[in-house]
């Protein structure tokens, strides 16, 4: 008698179906955070001080860049750079780490300027069924 053919199986997921220490739930986790990636493209021509970082981005207030930026810092992503001058001058940059993700927020943008329309009308759909109660 022959033995029954075993059959692969998956390694245990998290019920969200990542495996629990999947380096890519990191990156997902890193981008998906509110102004991670704006902050990322507003860096890519190089480093800026808080002020023109603000300017460049609009609609971030001091306290959540700052927060931000001192999140990607502890993240390897951003590295401040501290003047000693006066008055005080900081600017922040991109660390070589932090220039590995341009790659990947261009493709975002790229998809995003393709594929938003279809996004923001199934949105818009949605919430027309949820008006009517369906």
């Amino acid at each position: 008698m022959s033995e029954p053919a075993r059959t692969s199986r998956p390694a245990p997921t998290a019920p969200d179906g990542f495996i629990a220490d999947c380096r890519a739930r990191l990156g997902f986790d890193l981008l998906a955070r509110t102004w991670t990636g704006v902050v990322i493209i507003g860096l890519r021509e190089g480093p800026r001080r808080p002020g023109q970082l603000r300017e460049a981005i609009g609609g971030i207030s001091p306290k959540v860049l700052n927060d931000t930026l001192r999140r990607l810092e502890d993240d390897g992503l951003v590295e401040r750079h501290r003047y000693a001058e006066a008055p005080p001058r900081v600017e922040y940059g991109l660390t070589p780490l932090g220039e590995t993700l341009l790659g990947p927020m261009k493709a975002l943008g790229a998809w995003s300027m393709e594929y938003g329309d279809a996004v923001v009308e199934a949105q818009e759909r949605a919430e027309r069924r949820r008006e009517r109660g369906q």
